[in-house]
């Protein structure tokens, strides 16, 4: 088969570089285009792929005329390769496709309806693709009747034990294995699904940082610029070890949805908080069934010192976490060879999981 993968997110290239391993080991002819966004181009280092040109617009003109653009440079990409299949989420992608009459699959993980800014995005795209694969606890609002659901999340695609086992050794290349850590992530917030939205301020994170360097050392991820009073903190690592960096940390806390998703994956106590709280089904479950995560909304910032000393009150943080990691991971399947078959057996796929979905559990 020829299938073109487009990433458009760091966030992507984990969820498919198993999947783009897999097919290619398998002898399919995989393309991969992606966006120039933050450490993607560092991520794809060693991976054969094509870095598409257009840029993100600023201004409602400014979007629709670089849309029109990375239509175009999209479409003589297809027109070339010829897929039989797209693994992929920009909204280009879906509407080309379309056209063209190639079966394309958008993997989501956000609930349609969460805000109005992520469903208009559904809207613009959700009805040209022809599968939209999510998680089961996922609402997709219009389309969820005709989504092709599954039990698990798309951050098992790359942290199941089937394809992460976290090295100490890695870490050790960076700081003493032996000290409890604590990872600080902090979030623009200036995400077209973020407006309205807070996180954490310099105030509240003053507070955290001496609340928890009594117990061990303090580093922060942040996504854009950090306060000069706080760049000694700074975590400077590979992008691709920052999932060993996190298996191994006493507590995760920060603003950062997928951060938060990552952490309670890998087992390690997980605290996230924002006005996101209460609204995204994948960390409800993860909260209130697995316990695996603690959301804590940025009115709150007590709830937030209160729930870090629970936490730390523990008598065996990381065992106690993993025994719940492993809780979840018996009922999820693991969505990375789940989509190697439905690629692969598409569209005898789909027919397959509409008549009898629990042909996903033969993909644990």
């Amino acid at each position: 088969m020829k299938v073109l993968v487009q990433l458009n997110h760091p966030a992507h290239y984990h969820l498919y570089k198993n999947l783009i391993r897999i097919l290619k080991d398998k002898g399919h002819d995989v393309l991969v285009t992606s966006r120039n966004k933050d450490v993607l181009e560092d991520l794809l280092s060693g991976t054969s792929h094509i870095t598409l040109k257009s840029t993100r617009g600023k201004t409602l003109l400014q979007k629709i005329k670089q849309y029109s653009i990375k239509t175009k440079e999209l479409m003589k990409i297809v027109d070339e390769f010829l897929p039989d299949i797209t693994v992929g989420t920009a909204a280009e992608l879906s509407v080309i496709t379309r056209k063209k009459g190639i079966p394309s699959i958008f993997l989501a993980e956000d609930d349609a309806n969460l805000n109005l800014p992520i469903f208009l995005v559904a809207l613009t795209c959700y009805p040209f693709f022809s599968e939209i694969i999510t998680p089961q606890v996922c609402y997709n609002s219009i389309w969820d009747k005709g989504s092709i659901k599954y039990n698990g999340y798309q951050k098992l695609a790359y942290l199941h034990p089937n394809y992460f086992t976290p090295d100490r050794n890695i870490i050790a290349k960076y700081l003493p294995v032996d000290k409890p850590y604590f990872i600080i992530r902090l979030s623009e917030l200036n995400a077209y699904h973020d407006i309205g939205v807070k996180g954490i301020s310099s105030e509240i994170l003053i507070k955290l940082i001496a609340k928890l360097e009594k117990h061990g050392d303090i580093y922060i991820s942040a996504e854009g610029k950090l306060d000069p009073q706080f760049e000694h903190f700074k975590i400077k690592i590979n992008p691709s070890d920052m999932h060993h960096f996190l298996a191994f940390a006493s507590i995760y806390m920060g603003d950062s949805q997928s951060m938060a998703i990552e952490a309670a994956m890998l087992g390690t106590p997980s605290i996230r908080f924002n006005d996101f709280v209460g609204k995204i089904s994948v960390l409800e479950e993860l909260e209130h069934k697995y316990e695996l995560t603690t959301g804590i909304k940025s009115s709150d910032p007590e709830g937030l010192y209160k729930k870090i000393d629970s936490i730390l009150a523990l008598p065996d943080i990381k065992e106690e976490f993993q025994a719940k990691r492993r809780k979840m991971l018996s009922d999820k399947i693991d969505l990375t060879a789940f989509m190697v078959w439905f690629v692969e057996n598409y569209p005898q796929s789909k027919k397959i999981m509409k008549q009898n979905p629990d042909y996903q559990y033969n993909f644990r």
